[in-house]
Order: C-alpha cells, then structure tokens, then sequence
C-alpha cells in the first residue's frame, strides 16, 4: 500500500494529485444564483452534495468567492439543476472563466425557466431541478485554524421541480435521468444501472 503526506506527494510516481480521482465519482453542482443587480450566473461545482434529510440542505463549495459566492451573500437564493448526460455540452460550457455580466445560460444556449420560490432561474432542459435558500456560507480553513480561500454554501430545499416521466411506481427513476457525475482529471461518469442491497435489520 503507498503511502504518503499530501504535502510529499511522490510527482515521480504521481505528477498530478489522485485525490479527485479516489474521491469519485462526485455529484456536480450545477448551480444558478442572480445578483442583486438582477445578473443570472449558471456554474457547475464538483465540491457537491446534499447532506441533510428533513429539510433536506444541499451544499457546494466554491475555491475562491466566485460569482455564485458573491450573489449569493446579495441574494440568498440559490437553484440546482441536475445535470444530465444529455446536457454535459452545455454543462461544460458553463464552468467557463467569464467576466461577471455575461450569463452562462446564453453562453452555452441554454433556456431559462422561471422558479416558483426564489428569484435564480433552473435550467428548462433539465429534468430535475431543487430551489434552495441560503443557510450560510463557511470559509473553510485548515486543521490549524488557517483560513482558506474556499467557501462552504448550504442552501435549504424549498421547492422541487421532477420530470413526471421520470417518476414510476412512486419512486424517482434515477438511471433513467443519466446524471452526469466528475471524477478526477478530465473524467466523467454517467448513471444508466443501479443495483439495490438493502441495510441489516
């Protein structure tokens, strides 16, 4: 088993840091926000996932106060959007590095729909789509107690928006809705099979 300290990474064997590899596959955090200037920002996270049931709270985690960041500590408001393999194009499209002003769903051709709760758009195309409200941002920091320049978002779910066709027997069909999921480098992952295994009693 090799061993090793991050920061005595052997480059030798390992010139590029496996960690987002081992960690995989990851769900991505396609996330819109709007400033208070009323500036629509659509940005996936690969720092992503939901971590609480009843409220169900979403959380993503930004390196650097990035736009989604700064809209929301002026907004509050915050939509996920599932991001499918029908929709990885337009996915990567957005996680370009754009000034502010431009919007990312024109940028990548991508219709807006209206939330009913919060004021951030959700993209229409996609088949899943969760309206949050900010609970707080966290600078994230180091075991030492030094700060980074990373930031935490956790958001409560407020209002839900499913593909009725992707609803069968009363359950979500998630292989059938083919999310998308980052791994390391430049790799992907897409769901299409699930297997159950159910908990001991």
């Amino acid at each position: 088993m090799l061993f090793y300290e991050p920061a005595a990474r052997p480059r030798d064997l390992l010139p590029h840091d496996p960690l987002k590899a081992v960690i995989a596959p990851r769900p991505i955090g396609w996330v819109s926000t709007i400033s208070a200037a009323g500036v629509v920002n659509l940005a996936p996270y690969s720092f992503f996932n939901q971590f609480c049931t009843s409220p169900a709270i979403l959380g993503f985690s930004s390196e650097g106060r990035k736009d989604s960041i700064r809209n929301l500590e002026e907004v509050g408001e915050f939509v996920w959007s599932a991001p499918t393999y029908d929709l990885k194009d337009a996915m990567n499209a957005t996680s370009a590095s754009v000034a502010p002003e431009v919007d990312e769903f024109d940028l990548a051709g991508l219709e807006k729909a209206a939330s009913r709760l919060v004021r951030p758009p959700r993209v229409a195309a996609s088949p899943a789509a969760l309206e949050c409200r900010l609970v707080e941002i966290v600078q994230l920091k180091r075991a030492n107690g030094a700060p980074l320049d990373a930031f935490l978002a956790l958001g409560e779910v407020v209002g839900v928006h499913l593909d009725p066709r992707l609803i069968r027997a009363g359950r979500f069909d998630t292989a059938a809705l083919r999310p998308i999921a980052r791994c390391g480098y430049h790799d992907y992952a897409v769901v299409e099979a699930l297997f159950e295994m159910k908990r001991p009693a």
